[in-house]
């Protein structure tokens, strides 16, 4: 039997949080690939199937809402994990990401060792 390690899609505007995302998930192991927008993301989930996707809400072309309302809207990408990594911290925010499904929503600036326990746990199929 082989061990495949989960891949987590990162999919955030800002250069510096995205690859401070990818160094924090590759040094334990996850395959990391990333997506520099909404649009990008959409482009490549089909061929990347990540298990857990991080996604930032304000970015160009299309936000992290739209994003997450399409993965759960196709069944191909429905049961992927989605965790809101984003600086919008209102109560708000958070009920719209629950309304629209995402798994975890986690706000900026954010603790990597709690990041990587919540992604640790998506991919594993476990509640956070």
């Amino acid at each position: 039997m082989y061990f495949t390690a989960p891949r987590v899609l990162v999919v955030d505007d800002d250069a510096v949080i995205r690859q401070l995302v990818v160094v924090n998930l590759e040094l334990e192991g996850f395959e990391v690939h990333t997506a520099v927008d909404g649009a990008d993301c959409l482009e490549r989930v089909h061929e990347i199937a990540p298990h857990v996707i991080t996604l930032d809400i304000m970015m160009p072309r299309v936000n992290g809402w739209d994003v997450a309302a399409r993965l759960r809207d196709d069944p191909a990408t429905a049961d992927i994990k989605v965790i809101m990594l984003t600086a919008r911290a209102q109560e708000a925010d958070i009920k719209r990401g629950a309304r629209l499904g995402v798994d975890y929503y986690l706000t900026k600036p954010f603790d990597p060792d709690m990041l990587i326990g919540v992604v640790s746990r998506l991919a594993a199929g476990q509640p956070v």
